[in-house]
């Protein structure tokens, strides 16, 4: 996945004014009202110039982060170094989608919307750029 997205559900009425949101290449931070909600290294890199955040209806702090390596086999396994993991089920999951976007970008003539992948897809898959040479 090329994009990070973090949702935080805060109390409602809360205001822009009491959140205090840093987000750096490689670290990230939030507080609300005072309260440190998280703050760490990120897992990876990301572009600091494209983060952004957002308050939803007073209730929802949406982050939004760019990764710097956008390659299929880029799949963080947790949000900061050592917290915050994904479910392996979901890292799984989130493994087979990459690879088969990978799959759809090297060969834009054929439909992978309906594949199912089995096998080497950890890592985005399969190297077959040598084929053929």
């Amino acid at each position: 996945m090329e994009d990070v997205y973090i949702e935080v559900n805060v109390l409602p009425g809360t205001s822009a004014k009491e959140i205090k949101c840093n987000l750096g290449s490689k670290q990230i931070s939030l507080s609300v009202k005072g309260q440190e909600m998280f703050k760490g290294k990120l897992f990876g890199s990301t572009i600091e110039d494209e983060a952004t955040w957002t308050l939803e209806d007073k209730k929802l702090i949406r982050i939004s982060l760019m990764k710097t390596s956008r390659e299929a086999g880029n799949c963080w396994t947790s949000l900061l170094e050592g917290e915050y993991c994904a479910d392996p089920l979901v890292q799984e999951q989130m493994q087979k989608k990459l690879t088969l976007e990978r799959f759809q970008r090297e060969n834009p003539g054929f439909d992978f919307s309906g594949a199912n992948i089995s096998g080497n897809y950890a890592g985005g898959g399969p190297d077959f750029s040598n084929l053929g040479k």
